[in-house]
């Protein structure tokens, strides 16, 4: 594996709102609407932090309309897949991050911001 594709990774790694993404998306496919609202950022900031985890490999997107849909990205090699099962064991020990999973929660049962995934009516 290149050596700047390792640094890219670790760098996404050491930064917490970063951590937070990886954390929301590793469950399930997001907006940027929603991951906004969820983590209490300005838009411009969480689609910085997008782009860099795009960059580093970490997430894919997906066009559906208007809206573009993240979700983390399927691991390119072992080395990718192991730096992941590591943070998924550790993403269960930080408080904050599940805070964010409830908050998700109740975002995505009120529909998001994106009208394509609001649930059918029961």
């Amino acid at each position: 594996m290149p050596k700047d594709t390792i640094d890219r990774m670790f760098r996404a790694f050491s930064d917490r709102t970063r951590l937070r993404i990886l954390s929301l998306v590793r469950r399930r496919e997001m907006c940027v609407g929603d991951l906004v609202s969820v983590l209490g950022l300005p838009q411009p900031t969480a689609s910085r932090h997008l782009a860099y985890l795009r960059r580093a490999g970490l997430v894919n997107v997906r066009k559906q309309g208007l809206w573009c849909l993240y979700s983390l990205a399927e691991p390119r090699n072992a080395f990718h897949g192991r730096l992941l099962d590591c943070l998924s064991c550790c993403f269960d020990e930080v408080p904050e991050l599940a805070a964010d999973a409830e908050r998700a929660q109740k975002v995505l049962a009120g529909g998001g911001c994106c009208p394509e995934r609001v649930p059918a009516a029961k």
